[in-house]
């Protein structure tokens, strides 16, 4: 196993942090908090320009035919960004959807869509009393005729309200969970807007007997056990590389701030307690890192990856809180006031790190897979 970049990703990764820079300051993602909107279209648009949304799209439907290595390493960037862009439910959790379970008429009509930058997908899993994985999922599906009826209740559906479509996850009486691909617009669907710690546009969405047509069925019984696995693999994972994106910056302000802040008369970067917080940064940054992209290595080669990638997710989860919290005490109190960019990373990787699975979640996975 290489973990180096090879000059295509190295490509991929300068010229997404560039864009992002340019095209995603701070003071963008701090704007949008108060928009109508739920994300700037415009930039979206012109990330789909730069065929970002393709990354792991075969070329037969015009994406570029990246593997998950390489989605690992924009996801990152993104993190880095704090993008404001419903990239991940679309491309990471939507786009996975399809290729794996959607029919050849629906792979060839929206995947090309999602590239060009002009569908935008939700992801709704979470219910009332089903945190986490999908053993608990309450919501109903009722066989009518060509169709299905869906009923129920979802929490934190993520850009619910600009989506195309959401991916609705339900249960069928007697055959098990299946996987909806369901029009956001239809009427039965309600939707109400949650205030969220990281900005993010998160809705509870009520489905008031949602009529579906059977061919928008991608999976059902243990076909659709099996997917909704690989997309909690998959999306724990990805969000693991956010968090190694919080982080990064996040330790990298404290280290050049630590250099320049003077405090007694000497810089605060001499005091043995800021070199050990520093130290620490570092073990816990590289040690993610290192873990993260060991997972996605082994996804990108076909190889099996739930028990990697659950130790990735339980370790970056809780090492990405210990970080950035690091590099508040470094600040200090200046770096909790709005004008600073360091709480906008505590937020991000703190909503990451819940995000498909806490730590004790996937803690428990490892030891299954351990046979513990």
């Amino acid at each position: 196993m290489d973990l180096n970049l090879n000059i295509e990703q190295s490509i991929l990764k300068d010229s997404a942090r560039d864009f992002l820079k340019a095209e995603c300051p701070k003071s963008l993602v701090r704007e949008v908090r108060e928009w109508e909107d739920d994300y700037p279209e415009e930039l979206w648009h012109k990330m789909a320009e730069m065929g970002w949304m393709g990354v792991l799209i075969p070329e037969e439907y015009d994406g570029i035919g990246g593997d998950f290595l390489d989605l690992t390493i924009l996801i990152e960037v993104m993190g880095q960004a704090c993008l404001p862009a419903p990239f991940f439910s679309t491309v990471v959790i939507g786009g996975t959807a399809l290729l794996l379970a959607g029919s050849k008429e629906q792979k060839k009509d929206l995947l090309p869509k999602i590239i060009a930058g002009e569908l935008v997908v939700s992801y709704a899993l979470i219910e009332p009393g089903n945190w986490y994985g999908f053993s608990n999922v309450n919501t109903s599906a009722v066989e009518e005729g060509d169709s299905y009826i869906i009923s129920g209740t979802k929490l934190f559906v993520e850009y619910a309200r600009s989506a195309n479509y959401i991916l609705c996850a339900a249960r069928v009486a007697n055959e098990g969970l299946a996987l909806f691909l369901v029009k956001a617009d239809n009427p039965s669907i309600k939707m109400k807007l949650f205030n969220t710690l990281s900005y993010d546009y998160q809705c509870e969405v009520v489905f008031e007997d949602v009529k579906v047509p059977k061919e928008n069925l991608l999976s059902l019984g243990q076909p659709a056990n099996d997917l909704l696995a690989t997309l909690e693999e998959r999306g724990a994972l990805a969000k693991c590389a956010e968090m190694l994106g919080c982080m990064q910056p996040a330790f990298e302000m404290s280290l050049a701030y630590a250099k320049e802040r003077e405090q007694f008369g000497r810089l605060i970067g001499t005091f043995q307690a800021i070199q050990h917080h520093c130290v620490n940064m570092v073990i816990d940054l590289n040690s993610a890192r290192y873990i993260t992209y060991l997972a996605a290595w082994k996804i990108a080669q076909g190889l099996p990856a739930a028990k990697e990638a659950a130790m990735a997710k339980s370790y970056t989860s809780a090492a990405s809180n210990r970080v950035i919290k690091l590099g508040h005490q470094i600040h200090g109190a200046i770096s909790y006031c709005d004008e600073h960019d360091m709480h906008l990373f505590y937020r991000k990787a703190k909503a990451a790190s819940i995000a498909f699975g806490d730590t004790d979640h996937h803690l428990e996975k490892v030891a299954q897979h351990l046979g513990l």
